[in-house]
């Protein structure tokens, strides 16, 4: 009976400490909400101004606006070409090497922050080019990619270094602060790029094979458009009951047809073709000068006064908590 009581007892008194605890840390966060507010009502004017003084410096930087510039371009042959000499130019910016950028033809220099390139990656394109002479590439494209698929993740062998430099297009991207004119720092960096001899010389002999097959394709199509006028002067004077050299003519002009409509579709390939290789480094499209509002840009009005015044609490409450631990040890 005895023990029952005292176990009674105890629970009441252990009840009793836990309604304490509560209470106590109820009315301590009571009282650190009130010293919060305490605290920004006794520094409103010291806060104030660091908004003040934050955001007019926030809006200071953000009129320096940071732009992104980018050039689509499809290398000719000369993906490692490219991707090295970019990676030289962007050697040359950390540097900050004016000499070099002068002798290139850009002045402005100063103005880029960064230069970056990529693929555009174009899996459909890569595997599954529409003119005929890419065939057997198309086939080789796509077999290299089932390759590799099967033993890796599909994501990654399509953004893998190996498979994305053979994308036909790449997105080189200059960062600046401030706009750049196309004059000053794009057309410099392209002819930059398009300036190698050998690949110029390759360039060169591409263009001409591709005219000289143009004028070939050209000739058989006159030589196909008289034997056709001939085969169809005589279907003309054949007796209509000699079915057998009718019909064998009519199937001969057919097939003329045929090989005119496939050298008429090769020279509108190789006409794309002439287009494509007027630069071994050929930019497709060019935007210029768009606002990069990715990360902190254009955000600094927001971030300065929100940086200042937590600086500001932090310091507040370290020489709060250094003073009492000093009162503490006196």
């Amino acid at each position: 009976m005895s023990t029952n009581s005292q176990n009674n007892d105890n629970q009441e008194i252990d009840l009793s400490e836990i309604s304490k605890k509560i209470g106590g840390l109820y009315d301590a966060v009571l009282r650190s909400i009130f010293n919060v507010i305490l605290f920004f009502k006794r520094k409103a004017l010291i806060l104030g101004l660091l908004f003040i003084i934050g955001a007019g410096l926030g809006f200071y930087v953000d009129l320096n606006k940071s732009y992104n510039s980018q050039i689509i371009v499809a290398p000719n042959g000369g993906v490692d070409y490219l991707y090295s000499k970019i990676d030289l130019i962007k050697s040359r910016l950390t540097e900050r090497d004016k000499t070099f950028f002068k002798s290139i033809g850009i002045n402005d220099s100063e103005k880029i922050q960064n230069i970056k390139i990529e693929p555009i990656v174009d899996l459909y394109n890569f595997v599954n080019n529409s003119t005929s002479a890419a065939s057997a590439q198309n086939t080789q494209n796509f077999e290299v990619i089932k390759l590799l698929a099967e033993s890796n993740d599909i994501n990654k062998v399509i953004e893998d270094e190996l498979t994305s430099k053979n994308y036909p297009y790449h997105s080189i991207v200059i960062s600046s602060e401030g706009r750049i004119k196309s004059d000053n720092i794009i057309k410099p960096l392209l002819k930059y790029l398009n300036k190698d001899d050998y690949l110029n010389e390759i360039s060169k002999i591409s263009k001409e094979n591709i005219l000289i097959k143009m004028k070939k394709n050209e000739e058989e199509i006159v030589q196909i458009d008289s034997l056709i006028t001939v085969i169809s002067k005589n279907i003309s004077k054949n007796n209509k009951s000699n079915n057998l050299v009718y019909n064998n003519e009519n199937s001969e002009i057919n097939a003329m047809f045929e090989l005119k409509n496939k050298l008429i579709n090769e020279i509108a390939s190789q006409k794309i073709q002439l287009v494509k290789i007027e630069n071994f480094i050929k930019d497709v499209s060019i935007t210029p000068n768009v606002i990069n509002n990715k990360g902190i840009n254009g955000k600094m009005k927001l971030i300065l006064p929100i940086l200042f015044i937590s600086l500001f609490v932090l310091i507040s409450l370290f020489l709060a908590f250094y003073k009492n631990q000093s009162t503490k040890t006196e």
